[in-house]
């Protein structure tokens, strides 16, 4: 089960609706072996697509450098899907490369500014993809 803070849910959401038409794609760090999701990182998206999202490579770098200083660890890896539900595609399975991290898709297709829309979690570890729950916290 995937636990985070009410605040880190509507700064994910915030930043899918920002970002559409296009997707967007971030980090949520938080201290190396917890699974506690703390430090909120919004990545551009280098694609700049509504149906692809690419982090760029110097920006992701200098994440896990920062985190690596931080002694840190992605959490949280989301992105969000304009048209389609919050289920990864092939691409994302094959972009998919930390097997602790929890994979959150945010979908904005056919919302509006006030929703609705879904906001899913995944563990991906060798292309196997299975849901899990999301419980939304006040604070941990």
């Amino acid at each position: 089960m995937l636990t985070l803070t009410q605040a880190l849910y509507d700064r994910i959401v915030a930043h899918a609706r920002a970002d559409h038409p296009d997707e967007a794609c971030g980090v949520v760090a938080g201290p190396a072996g917890t699974d506690r999701p703390e430090r909120f990182v919004p990545m551009l998206n280098a694609a700049r697509s509504p149906t692809f999202y690419e982090f760029d490579s110097t920006d992701l770098l200098r994440l896990y450098r920062e985190m690596d200083d931080r002694d840190e660890e992605p959490v949280i890896i989301y992105h969000s899907h304009t048209a389609t539900e919050a289920y990864p595609s092939r691409t994302d399975l094959t972009y998919a490369n930390e097997p602790g991290a929890h994979y959150v898709l945010v979908s904005t297709a056919d919302t509006d500014d006030a929703g609705p829309f879904q906001f899913r979690s995944y563990r991906i570890a060798d292309g196997v993809v299975t849901e899990e729950d999301v419980k939304i916290v006040d604070a941990y």
